[in-house]
């Protein structure tokens, strides 16, 4: 095990995991996320200084990753038959949040990967300069390419849009 990796989880790990949660939805979700991400930060050589901008991209593309996969289907058909029914009042109005939910992150997963990452990290919380050292981009273009994500979501959200 890596020397400073206890001293990188502990000042990284709340970071990453919401930055998975931004991506996912789902804070028990982005907690395996962390873990995978944390388990390959051990394997790497990436400089304990370098690290925070390195687990939020690997975050982000782990989360991306688990959505474009799948598998979150399976898992969060389990947990919903294991939670119950639900205890909102309407159910009408959880059924449509949980479907525009899913709907803005298959867009997100349909994105090109640097424009769903920038995107992802910077409405996680991360200033522009945190997005620009961890995607090795310059300070300056980190608008540009959050703008142009979210115009390219718009345009899949709306292309993928049912009539009503």
């Amino acid at each position: 095990m890596r020397p400073d990796l206890d001293a990188v989880f502990r000042r990284d790990y709340q970071r990453v995991v919401g930055v998975a949660a931004r991506v996912l939805g789902s804070r028990d979700s982005a907690e395996d996320v962390a873990q995978e991400v944390f388990l390959a930060f051990n394997r790497s050589a990436v400089p304990a200084g370098e690290a925070a901008g390195w687990l939020s991209v690997a975050a982000a593309h782990t989360a991306l990753n688990l959505l474009r996969s799948g598998r979150r289907r399976s898992a969060r058909e389990e947990i919903a038959a294991a939670a119950g029914p639900p205890e909102a009042p309407d159910v009408a109005d959880d059924v449509v949040t949980l479907d525009e939910r899913r709907t803005v992150r298959a867009a997100l997963a349909r994105l090109p990967r640097k424009q769903a990452v920038a995107l992802v990290l910077r409405h996680s919380g991360l200033s522009y300069a945190d997005v620009a050292a961890a995607l090795d981009m310059s300070p300056g273009s980190v608008g540009t390419t959050v703008r142009r994500a979210e115009s390219a979501l718009r345009k899949e959200l709306n292309r993928h849009a049912s009539p009503h």
